[in-house]
């Protein structure tokens, strides 16, 4: 669903015999470009309050403490904005997609951790609670030993898993969403991600899986919580909101490309899915360092 190009693919250190790789460091900036990797990362931020942290098409000033997972090949960055503090901790854990043996992540008592795995492909940000309560646990990763660093590990992988506080970040992925197949929601997510700049009708979708108007209504409510219009403005604002930081392109430009007619209505659903106007989000993106 992503274009990576022109964002920076990062080689990580992490070789196929490591199981992870923790990264404790002081920070004075954030300076490494906007990129992506295929391991997936946990990310803790010590009294960095006032950088931005970006992922994927989310943009949002962090606090004092931060906790997010980024999925792989998920585009991301923290980037310098009105932090003072010159002595931020960073402690970062990185580990392949195949750290867990599938047939091991079936088990009832993984399970937990596994859907978090695959819900990270948009990014998760936790609460300050989450990321006070695991405060001592990162501190104290790079003082334990291999194996002591693993146990650590996946505690804290569990109280990720079972915390009820989670924010999914992005409205995109670089994985599609997966259906069951034959599932009718999967023909209406793939007509839409097709042809979401052209014009788009309750009567077009409804009649595509054969059901009433009143019936689709139902049914895109129960497995989207949402409305037909609101699910497709989330997505066309999740692509506009990709190409407004990646395309050399103006914000009218974009509106019409990600099938709104009319720029004040796109103006109105951005501003109120992104809590910030298309110009001031690209603004914020300028910033941040690319490779192109």
């Amino acid at each position: 669903m992503s274009s990576l190009e022109n964002i920076l693919r990062e080689i990580t250190p992490l070789s196929p015999e490591d199981s992870f790789l923790v990264f404790d460091r002081i920070k004075t900036s954030f300076d490494f470009p906007y990129h992506y990797h295929p391991e997936i990362e946990i990310n803790f931020v010590y009294k960095g309050k006032g950088y931005r942290r970006m992922i994927g098409d989310h943009t949002g000033e962090i606090g004092n403490i931060e906790l997010v997972l980024v999925g792989p090949n998920l585009p991301h960055c923290w980037a310098n904005y009105k932090c003072k503090n010159r002595k931020t901790h960073e402690i970062t854990v990185q580990f392949n997609q195949d750290f867990f043996n599938q047939s091991l992540m079936q088990k009832n008592i993984l399970k937990p951790i596994n859907n978090l795995i695959k819900d990270s492909i948009r990014g998760i940000l936790f609460s300050q609670e989450t990321a006070e309560k695991l405060l001592e646990s990162f501190l104290n990763l790079s003082k334990m030993n291999s194996f002591e660093s693993f146990i650590e590990i996946m505690k804290i992988l569990n109280e990720l898993a079972i915390a009820e506080d989670k924010t999914f970040l992005s409205s995109y992925s670089i994985e599609l969403e997966t259906f069951v197949d034959n599932d009718k929601m999967k023909v209406v997510h793939d007509f839409v991600h097709k042809n979401f700049e052209n014009k788009i009708t309750l009567d077009d979708v409804a009649s595509l899986v054969n059901m009433s108007n009143v019936t689709f209504n139902r049914f895109i409510k129960k497995r989207t919580g949402k409305t037909f219009v609101n699910y497709l403005n989330e997505i066309r604002i999740g692509y506009a909101a990709r190409w407004l930081m990646e395309k050399n392109l103006t914000v009218f430009e974009i509106a019409f490309e990600a099938g709104f007619n009319n720029i004040a209505n796109f103006n109105k659903v951005f501003k109120s899915i992104k809590k910030t106007t298309p110009t001031e989000f690209k603004e914020q993106f300028k910033e941040v360092k690319k490779i192109e």
